[in-house]
């Protein structure tokens, strides 16, 4: 047992609890963004999510992500039920019971942001068998590749907090997603315009303090790399919060909602390289990060895709974009590893090569996935129920 044990049990304890508080965030956030008519539809996406991701990750999940390596592809099933996964602390100095929750929270905010792209349109029971073959076809191989000693692990690529398992899996999913359940009714005919913005903004808020655990939990101790993941967390959602209002400010109102939407982009783009970079690397990868997403936001708009709240710009393109960027400005003078700028050509390809296949294999088996279900399911609701909602359609309730 290490001697700071103590403190990094209840630091890991502290990170579990406010990476879990992220999932109603997400809800919160993306139900500020729908039509009234689907507000408790999109919160409860985020809880059902949570809900379907903790079971599934205690019986199979976790063995998958973080088991024996299995030719580089998969974790085995000695964790099958959590077998064998103690309470009690080792070498590390916490017990891998602990660690198993605190990645479960990761894995449920994750389905929980895939959410944006079917919005106002899943039929609830489609939505909970996408989530379960999801997560364990997607999610779980990735995090198994770069965290569980997979095969981007062997070639050295790396991601501190999830850029590549969390952001890059669950933006291009959205958008994979999107694409096969078609466009909400009216799309483009009429405006769909967000119903409750102060709504959106607590949950931002919520995302942000949660991402204090998410990045600064990742260092998986009560240590300096914590508190640096901390200030370069902070440092990067507040140059993407400013980046965006600028530059949107340029083409018209410097929008709360915009201003916030830059702030998670920020957030999303600083998390693969947390624990490698300084802060005043952040601040420029935040403020890159807030003029990036929200291009991209708009060229998705003119492009006439329908992926509802965006989180293949903000979360798809931020985690790629980051991921690279870890690659690039990881330095030495914070941690082990060094990048681009400091002459290793080796970490930035590594990181490169992760961001493109996760990106290739995330789209792909989610629309595979996706058509899959709508194909015996139905992923997506009658035109009648879409019509009056899904709270009443598919919760028989109303927000009134």
């Amino acid at each position: 047992m290490v001697a700071d044990s103590g403190s990094t049990i209840a630091w890991l304890i502290t990170a579990t609890a406010l990476v879990m508080l992220m999932t109603p965030g997400v809800g919160f956030f993306y139900g500020g963004l729908v039509r009234k008519k689907n507000f408790i539809s999109m919160i409860s996406l985020s809880f059902i999510a949570f809900a379907l991701v903790s079971i599934q990750w205690v019986l199979l999940g976790y063995s998958l992500a973080f088991g024996n390596d299995v030719s580089g592809i998969l974790g085995n099933l000695q964790f099958v039920g959590l077998n064998g996964v103690s309470m009690t602390t080792g070498n590390a100095g916490y017990p891998p019971l602990l660690f198993m929750i605190f990645q479960l929270t990761f894995a449920a905010v994750t389905v929980a942001i895939v959410t944006s792209g079917l919005a106002e349109r899943v039929k609830l029971s489609s939505f909970i068998l996408f989530s379960l073959l999801w997560t364990t076809l997607v999610y779980d191989p990735i995090a198994h590749w770069v965290w569980g000693g997979g095969w981007l692990a062997q070639l050295g690529a790396i991601d501190f907090a999830g850029g590549m398992v969390v952001h890059i899996s669950a933006g291009f999913a959205a958008l994979a997603i999107a694409l096969v359940i078609g466009k909400r009714a009216g799309y483009g005919q009429y405006t769909m315009e967000p119903h409750n913005i102060p709504m959106t903004l607590l949950g931002a808020g919520l995302l942000w303090f949660g991402w204090f655990g998410f990045n600064g939990g990742s260092a998986l101790a009560a240590n300096g790399m914590a508190v640096n993941a901390i200030v370069v967390t902070n440092t990067a959602a507040a140059a993407g919060a400013l980046s965006w209002m600028a530059v949107s400010w340029i083409n018209g109102k410097p929008s709360s909602l915009g201003m916030v939407t830059g702030a998670v982009a920020g957030l999303g783009t600083i998390t693969p390289a947390a624990g490698y970079v300084t802060p005043m690397d952040a601040l420029l990868i935040g403020a890159v990060a807030g003029i990036v997403c929200y291009k991209v936001m708009c060229w998705r708009i003119k492009s006439d895709w329908d992926e509802s709240l965006d989180a293949w710009a903000v979360h798809g393109i931020g985690g790629f974009l980051g991921t690279v960027c870890a690659g690039i400005f990881a330095t030495t003078a914070v941690c082990s590893y060094s990048g681009l700028l400091e002459g290793n050509v080796h970490q930035f390809t590594a990181n490169l090569i992760g961001a493109v296949v996760v990106t290739i294999y995330a789209f792909a088996v989610t629309y595979a996935l996706a058509v899959i279900v709508d194909k015996t399911l139905g992923l997506r609701v009658s035109e009648e129920e879409e019509y009056v909602g899904l709270d009443l359609s598919q919760h028989g309730e109303s927000c009134r």
